[in-house]
């Protein structure tokens, strides 16, 4: 056993607690819903970046390389100013959703380099210019840019040319669960010498300014030796910690207190506010800091002229190891503790890695795992509370109310975030997708995460699963109980343990939510779903999410799929608990009627001649039904053509004959209900290992669909499976509504329409989470069908495979994202010359939200490290299967 792996089962086993501290903070906490209190619901308006550094936060907090306790109520980041900026660089900044082009965009530079799951190791780098800041010139620029423009980038503005940057390089190692040793590495780029303020940063969370009845905290300085200043935190809750600070030039203190006067023009209650640090470096006001030294905010203030090329460090330490207990808080262990905990991760992730030889492979995964890490944040949102106000403040004057229908909904959590600058937010189909590379390292982690979205405080009593802030009333696909049920096989494959309270625990919640999937989406109760916009936003011909310019409704052939591949998944994970309660093959009867009557509706021939299959085409499209009782099929070649390829699973006759109450209903079935066999994958014949395939797509129609999406002028890149296909370039998709023209065009890299806010585009770019989808449906089709099943791959290659090769086909085309080319590029830089040619860059990765379709190059948020670091999973399964 690794010692990491000592370190998680000692936080397991609640031994020690080497998950209390974390990078836990948001990259942003400002523009969010759960910091509007505006009356329209503005939020982007109500809280701008501008008020961040005066304006105390209600729910949480954010900053740059930042960690905090679980409950954020004792927070640690840096800070830094060049002597050019107008204001401290506290935090990452960025567009807001209607200044940008695309949406919500972040324009600085950072990158989440190393992370373990006990974070007893973890080092992020943050780019920092030496030029003054040019965030005017962002907004500005990005302004004049349209929806088929490209993004104004900050290396757009020549600020990194010539090397005129800092290296900042923010590490951290845990001597103990409890104690922190931090140190920061700035390394001055350019040919020139220059100097650069570092001021590491220690704060309360604000928790007192809302509750008369809450008890304030305290930060104040101790006496300890004269080259080290130590701060000691009070916290009522938390306890006593003390931050040693190696040599700074002085502490400076402050509250973490609102400016009432510069952002409202209201006298302040206090002298002492949340941007008086900044007022001190910058305008060298000496009245905005404590001169008393305590308060609820304290930076430790380093001021560094470095040579070119010099590198200088600098060190701290956050304990609970106070000054009279005789430590020594930078003696010789102090770097023997870095070293060591760095070796202990190689140690680590050697042992997950194990199967890939190649160095540039390991790096990728490792980055992955690393985002995956340092995503992880305190997310605090109590609706109600939101809702009504709070003690100490006005009530709130809300004009609609954003997601008052979720009332009872109280998050107070370690959740994985998709992107915590751009959604630092969860979303519940993103998560399902995070945990499955998280399990590889950290499967309690993971479990939890599906645990969480199904307790009674975030799963509404309905049933329906909150979807993300924004509007938690949104339907995202139910893909919930497939990432329940793979982290369960993860962690009983990769560590032994088969953990069936975990799987029973969050299945009888699920079977809530499935309820309310049939009750609340199925318009006729035939089995055909109207789920919505199901989080591929504008793949359609109109706004799925929206009345429809028409009215009426839309049958999805993708609603209906997740609908099928949600009764397959829970099937699987009944059949697993029946193995140990018999109650369970009841369940999964029902589901397995469930199965056989959603995939008879995708795939029924009745009276009438328009179906969600498509005889013409051999494709699946939705189907429009006006008010007039008029039926349209949608002739758009998309991604929801291909996910009833995910309704699939497999049956052994020898497990089935450990369940005789469930095999006992499924030949009845056979038996007695043989229409619901018709144009579905058979039940009554097996392959040559005894397995049943259930599908909603049969052998037949598998091919056909194959062909088009193996198809290079299709839906085939070079790097993945596109969401649209490519024949939409020269034949867009058109429709006509009252003569007004609507229309779907191929679209390789960003939404050229504002639909969604035009921050993502499924109209042609690659998604990581359909194409791993994809990539296991195909994987178990082959399990069925064998080696004797080939098709041709690429279409019209004369290359012909078997589909477990297509399927490890597909993943080694989305690892060439991340790859270096025989051309020395990686794909995911695009045509950015520093990113691919630099040294201080060419091997920084970052995991974009979604990949064009053409050239393979990142669009959409950069650190979309959930998703796109199912690219982790992939290195490992490819390397297997070689």
């Amino acid at each position: 056993m690794t010692a990491e792996a000592r370190r998680l089962e000692e936080d397991h086993n609640r031994t020690a607690y080497w998950r209390r501290w974390g990078p836990y903070l948001s990259e942003r906490q400002w523009g969010t819903v759960r910091e509007d209190y505006s009356a329209d619901g503005s939020a982007w308006d109500y809280f701008p970046h501008d008020h961040a550094r005066s304006r105390a936060y209600r729910w949480g907090e954010d900053g740059l390389a930042g960690i905090s306790d679980n409950h954020q109520r004792l927070c640690f980041a840096i800070a830094l100013w060049n002597g050019q900026d107008p204001i401290l660089k506290e935090r990452n900044f960025g567009l807001t959703g209607p200044q940008g082009n695309h949406g919500e965009d972040v324009k600085e530079y950072y990158f989440y380099l190393d992370n373990t799951p006990s974070h007893a190791y973890m080092k992020y780098l943050y780019k920092y210019p030496q030029q003054e800041f040019p965030y005017d010139r962002l907004i500005q620029e990005n302004q004049q840019k349209g929806f088929h423009d490209p993004e104004f980038e900050l290396m757009d503005t020549g600020i990194f040319d010539d090397q005129q940057y800092f290296d900042v390089f923010v590490e951290y190692a845990k001597r103990s669960d409890e104690d922190m040793l931090i140190q920061v590495k700035v390394t001055n780029r350019s040919q020139e010498s220059k100097t650069l303020h570092l001021l590491p940063t220690l704060w309360f969370r604000n928790t007192w300014s809302w509750d008369h009845n809450s008890e304030k905290p305290a930060l104040k300085e101790v006496n300890f030796a004269d080259s080290v200043r130590t701060v000691q935190a009070n916290h009522p809750t938390l306890g006593e910690r003390w931050l040693y600070c190696n040599a700074p030039k002085d502490l400076l203190f402050t509250e973490n207190e609102t400016n009432n006067e510069r952002l409202f023009g209201v006298q302040n209650d206090a002298p002492y506010v949340k941007d008086g640090i900044n007022d001190y470096i910058i305008q060298g006001k000496a009245e905005a800091v404590n001169p008393d030294r305590q308060g609820t905010k304290v930076a430790a203030h380093y001021l560094l002229t470095l040579g070119a090329g010099e590198t200088q460090t600098v060190q701290l330490r956050l304990s609970d190891v106070s000054p009279d207990q005789g430590i020594e808080p930078f003696s010789k262990e102090f770097a023997a503790t870095f070293q060591q905990r760095l070796q202990e991760a190689d140690e680590f992730y050697d042992r997950i890695a194990a199967c890939s030889p190649a160095r540039d492979d390991r790096s990728i995964q490792r980055q992955a795992f690393a985002g995956l890490l340092w995503t992880k944040q305190y997310y605090h949102y109590v609706v109600e509370d939101w809702l009504n106000g709070d003690p100490a403040q006005p009530k709130p004057q809300r004009t609609y109310p954003r997601n008052e229908e979720w009332m009872h909904l109280f998050n107070d959590d370690i959740i994985s975030m998709p992107d915590k600058w751009e959604f630092p937010w969860y979303a519940a189909w993103d998560l399902a997708f995070h945990v499955v590379p998280i399990a590889q390292i950290d499967p309690d982690f993971a479990k939890r995460q599906m645990d969480r979205l199904t307790r009674e405080w975030y799963l509404h009593p309905n049933g329906q699963m909150p979807a993300y802030e924004w509007h938690f009333s949104d339907v995202n696909p139910p893909v919930h109980a497939w990432g329940t049920w793979r982290v369960y096989q993860i962690e009983k494959e990769v560590y032994g343990r088969a953990d069936r309270d975990y799987l029973e625990r969050v299945f009888q919640k699920l079977l809530l939510n499935f309820t309310w999937w049939v009750n609340r989406k199925d318009n006729n109760g035939n089995n055909l779903f109207q789920g919505g916009f199901l989080g591929l936003d504008n793949i359609g011909i109109f706004d799925r999410s929206s009345e429809l310019p028409t009215g009426g409704y839309i049958e999805q052939a993708d609603g209906t799929s997740w609908m099928g591949m949600y009764a397959l998944n829970m099937l699987t994970i009944a059949l697993e608990l029946a193995k140990t309660n018999p109650t369970y093959e009841d369940i999964a009867s029902k589901f397995f009627e469930h199965f056989l009557h959603i995939a008879d509706a995708l795939n029924h021939i009745g009276k009438s001649d328009i179906h969600l299959w498509d005889e013409q085409d051999q494709f699946f499209y939705d189907v429009l039904h006006t008010p007039h009782d008029e039926r349209h099929v949608l002739r758009v070649r998309s991604m929801v053509g291909l996910i009833p390829l995910f309704a699939v699973e497999l049956l052994d006759e020898a497990l089935l004959d450990k369940f005789p109450e469930f095999k006992k209903r499924f030949e009845w079935f056979i038996q007695n209900r043989p229409n619901l066999q018709r144009n579905i994958a058979s039940l009554t014949d097996t392959n040559d290992q005894n397995r049943h395939l259930l599908a909603i797509v049969n052998p037949e129609r598998l091919k056909p669909i194959l062909r088009r999406m193996l198809d290079e002028t299709e839906f085939l890149s070079s790097h993945g499976v596109r969401s649209l296909s490519k024949a939409h370039a020269e034949n867009p998709y058109t429709f006509y509504v009252e003569g007004q023209q609507h229309s779907v065009a191929y679209e390789a890299a960003e939404s050229t329409s504002g639909m969604f806010g035009g921050n993502s585009n499924w109209r042609g770019p690659i998604w990581f989470p359909v194409n791993f989808l994809i990539i296991e449906s195909l994987q178990k089709f082959h399990t069925y069908l064998g080696d004797d099943f080939k098709v041709e791959c690429p279409t019209g290659s004369g290359q012909w495979m078997t589909l477990a090769e297509v399927a490890n086909e597909l993943s080694r085309r989305l690892i060439t994202i991340f790859q270096r080319s025989q051309a020395d590029d990686r794909p995911i830089h695009g045509n950015n010359h520093l990113f691919q040619t630099d040294p201080h860059w060419r091997d920084l990765i970052l995991f974009y939200e979604y990949i064009n379709g053409d050239n393979g190059s990142g669009l959409g948020a950069n650190h979309q490290t959930g998703w796109t670091g199912l690219v982790a999973t992939l290195i490992d399964n490819c390397a297997r299967f070689k």
